[in-house]
């Protein structure tokens, strides 16, 4: 039976004659990062049009409903909300105009189940290092210098976000201030930085249980994406009230006000460059629009690999750096709707992260056997709890999403198949997963069996079917100690006129992208660029 379609469309559907040419800047996609940048250049007085393939704005951070219920696709929860003192939630209200509202988890706001034991992540700098000491008591020592490196590591993140703005001259001046100031486990491997601090391996299971964060385990990951998400939720979790979609609808009038618009079904086929750099964007339909800057927020592998034509120059040398980069972790998710409210079913306002056990990486090798191994991470969040307007929009209902790990090579026989119509087989290798998700769910909160409504999963295929990245890649790139070498990760390229902003730039994550947006929009803005940099990065 085909699904109904989402009735939350967010942006403008796109037809040619509805363009209102000159633009004087070209967005493509219309992530987080893409807003962030069209938001901040519209306050420059910069008239952008932001074009989106899919049927509604927002990227990762867009919401859908079905059947009488609502998800987001990926804003699980946010941190550094409390404080109006904080980047990420200046940042906001800066785009926003103070439109969007935040509403906190509860102060145990990430729980790590490491077997059959669990251990709380706790808000507040004070009370997250006591959670820690009265579970680890003898490791007091080793926890204190854990949160001393994640200070170190944030001055190193301040460094490389500068870098990333500064003329040649400059960044090359702080790159080798860098290398005599900062010390060189800062961008090791997470375990290799904790394993110096203690040999206890629950306790840096603990430490690192928000490892899917960013789609690495520690032994993978660059001690510096750990920082910047252990930091970044130290005074607990958020959820934006009105759900995910709430973002992009409190963005866009900004943008209009300026000339602009966002435009979705605005599938750009192709960046037109010409010999004095980037020139404009042709659409699927064939239609060109043209302008004399360009910024693509679809990743660096969309845009040098798709959207740039095989004999461009410049496009060639940036395809050889691709190589010293991967696509992240590919996920599968499990929406699910329930006939009473989150009250009633005693959900909490709590993540769950649940591990076989405290080896990652051992865990993780599982997925190797295919479909059906026991999965290494299941997260599980409770959006109808976390949201306080949710009750009033969807009276006696409550929705749960899971997320685990679900490689592409899974699902690479029905590659290339339509969304909706891929297949009976394809259909029951769903509904297996389906039921391991639900049983993990089942385990943790026995009172919900028998009380879902409704579920449907989505694999790496919607991925790629709605947001346009071919192996389901959640978090761009990986978050490796190589990603953070490459000083081309930037938002200004080589080709006059061409941008990139978006988590590939600075992170992951909804702050990482957003920061990104900002500083495409620093780069591009002149000096109202630079008041604006120095209004929020100083």
């Amino acid at each position: 039976m085909s699904k109904k379609p989402s009735t939350i469309r967010i942006g403008r559907r796109y037809r040619a004659n509805r363009l209102d040419s000159p633009y004087d800047i070209l967005i493509i996609g219309s992530g987080i990062g893409g807003l962030t940048a069209a938001a901040c250049l519209a306050r420059m007085g910069r008239k952008v049009c932001v074009l989106e393939q899919h049927y509604t704005a927002g990227g990762f951070t867009h919401s859908y409903d079905r059947n009488g219920y609502e998800w987001d696709v990926g804003v699980h929860y946010i941190g550094d909300m409390g404080s109006d003192k904080t980047l990420g939630r200046r940042l906001f209200d800066y785009v926003t105009d103070g439109e969007l509202e935040w509403a906190p988890m509860d102060a145990h706001f990430d729980r790590i189940f490491l077997g059959e034991e669990s251990y709380d992540l706790v808000a507040g700098k004070r009370a997250y290092r006591d959670a820690l000491v009265a579970a680890f008591p003898a490791e007091e020592s080793a926890i204190d210098r854990y949160l001393e490196r994640l200070r170190v590591a944030r001055g190193a993140v301040r460094l490389n976000v500068l870098g990333k703005v500064l003329p040649a001259p400059a960044a090359g001046l702080l790159a080798k201030w860098k290398g005599r100031k900062i010390p060189g486990w800062v961008n090791a491997t997470t375990r290799e930085v904790l394993e110096e601090l203690t040999d206890n391996q629950k306790l840096i299971a603990v430490l690192t249980g928000q490892w899917g964060d960013n789609g690495l385990p520690p032994a993978r990951s660059s001690f510096l994406i750990h920082a910047m998400i252990a930091q970044h939720y130290m005074h607990g979790g958020y959820y934006p009230v009105g759900g995910a979609s709430r973002m992009a609808e409190t963005i866009i009038p900004g943008i209009q006000r300026a000339g602009g618009e966002v435009f979705t079904y605005a599938s750009v086929e192709e960046i037109l460059v010409g010999k004095d750099g980037a020139e404009g964007v042709r659409m699927a339909d064939g239609h060109e629009i043209h302008a004399p800057v360009v910024i693509s927020n679809a990743g660096v592998f969309n845009t040098f690999e798709r959207l740039l034509a095989k004999e461009d120059s410049a496009g060639r040398h940036y395809r050889e750096r691709l190589t010293h980069v991967r696509p992240s972790m590919a996920s599968i998710c499990l929406y699910i709707g329930l006939r009473h409210t989150a009250e009633e079913l005693g959900l909490p306002k709590t993540n769950f992260w649940i591990y076989p056990s405290e080896h990652y990486e051992r865990d993780l090798a599982a997925l190797d056997e295919g479909p059906g191994a026991p999965l290494p991470l299941i997260y599980i969040s409770f959006p109808s709890a976390k949201d306080p307007s949710f009750e009033e929009r969807y009276p006696g209902r409550a929705t749960i999403e899971i997320v685990a790990p679900g490689p592409c090579e899974w699902f690479e026989a029905w590659s290339g198949t339509t969304w909706g119509k891929r297949g009976d087989d394809y259909e029951a290798l769903k509904e297996r997963l389906s039921d391991q998700l639900l049983k993990a769910l089942f385990d943790k909160l026995p009172q919900l069996e028998g009380q879902v409504d409704y579920y449907e999963l989505s694999t790496p295929l919607s991925t790629d079917w709605f947001c346009r990245y071919p192996r389901g890649e959640i978090y761009g790139l990986d978050h490796d100690p190589e990603r953070f070498e490459q000083d081309w990760l930037k938002p200004k390229t080589d080709i006059p006129g061409l941008y990139l902003t978006g988590q590939d730039i600075v992170s992951c994550g909804v702050t990482g992208a957003m920061v990104a947006g900002l500083l495409t929009a620093v780069q591009i803005g002149g000096l109202p660029g630079w008041l604006l940099a120095k209004k929020m990065l100083l």
